[in-house]
């Protein structure tokens, strides 16, 4: 049984069971890798293949317990229909919502 099971299950540890949110991670030389392969930041949020890859590569990497499914707030509006740019060194726009009733 992993630590984390083990403390999900009420289990005690010799030590605590982490795990490494995906953000720490981007400076990883094998996300840099991934993320070379498709043209925007969100194509790699929808990229199934490379949005596991990007999830496991911390486990690959260190002895952690787990991993945070790779993903990002910006998913949201994007498949609610509000477009979503993501700008080099600026970080992300989005687009006015022009239909009130859009929501």
């Amino acid at each position: 049984m992993t630590p984390l099971i083990n403390a999900l299950q009420g289990g005690i540890n010799s030590l605590p069971p982490i795990w490494l949110m995906r953000q720490a991670g981007r400076y990883l030389p094998e996300y840099q890798t991934i993320r070379k392969k498709v043209p925007t930041f969100m194509e790699l949020c929808f990229h199934e293949d490379y949005a596991t890859e990007v999830t496991l590569q911390p486990l690959k990497r260190f002895d952690f317990d787990a991993a945070i499914l790779f993903s990002d707030i910006l998913v949201i509006p994007h498949v609610l229909g509000q477009m979503v740019h993501m700008l080099e060194k600026k970080g992300p726009i989005l687009e006015p919502i022009q239909d009130p009733g859009f929501f």
